[in-house]
């Protein structure tokens, strides 16, 4: 998830919205709500759209802390080449753009940008999570451990298509396992 930033930046400078009207998409529907409190902690990247800011990136994790001021502080991490390659990392911070839901956040590397951060899927016990974009060129799919069971990740594929995703698009991450 290293090159969130980048992603968010360039997103919400095209609006975003105006991209899925335009392509006659219906809007992207998040989950019903989600508790920060669970949502915070280490998530590893199992599969993520390509992009060119996470070009060589392996082993990507996203470190999620909940602030006394309500904000999330994030940590995006990943190793350049290889699982033994040079750590790359970018900090940033989230908040929730609706409250009542928790599900739609924003987020910034950079401020004053800030940019869309959906929560699209989420596990029961909070075990994986993916993160969308209204736009739908970004796309993550999120783990509370390296590894993915295979079926799960097959229902969040079906779940993706029927939100309009080109999921042939997801590629895996390499993680230690």
């Amino acid at each position: 998830m290293y090159g969130l930033l980048i992603a968010f930046v360039i997103a919400s400078a095209f609006g975003c919205s105006t991209t899925t009207r335009r392509l006659g998409l219906p809007p992207l529907q998040t989950v019903n709500k989600v508790d920060l409190t669970r949502y915070v902690g280490t998530w590893y990247e199992i599969a993520a759209f390509p992009q060119r800011f996470e070009a060589g990136c392996t082993g990507t994790t996203a470190q999620y802390t909940l602030r006394s001021d309500g904000r999330i502080d994030v940590l995006n991490r990943c190793f350049l080449g290889s699982l033994d390659g040079p750590e790359k990392s970018a900090k940033g911070i989230a908040k929730a753009a609706d409250p009542a839901t928790n599900a739609k956040l924003k987020v910034s590397f950079f401020r004053p940008f800030w940019a869309d951060y959906w929560i699209i899927d989420l596990g029961a016990d909070y075990e994986y999570a993916v993160v969308g974009h209204p736009g739908r060129d970004y796309l993550w799919i999120l783990n509370r451990t390296p590894t993915m069971d295979e079926a799960v990740y097959r229902a969040i594929i079906d779940r993706l298509k029927a939100q309009h995703y080109d999921t042939n698009k997801l590629v895996r991450t390499l993680q230690r396992t």
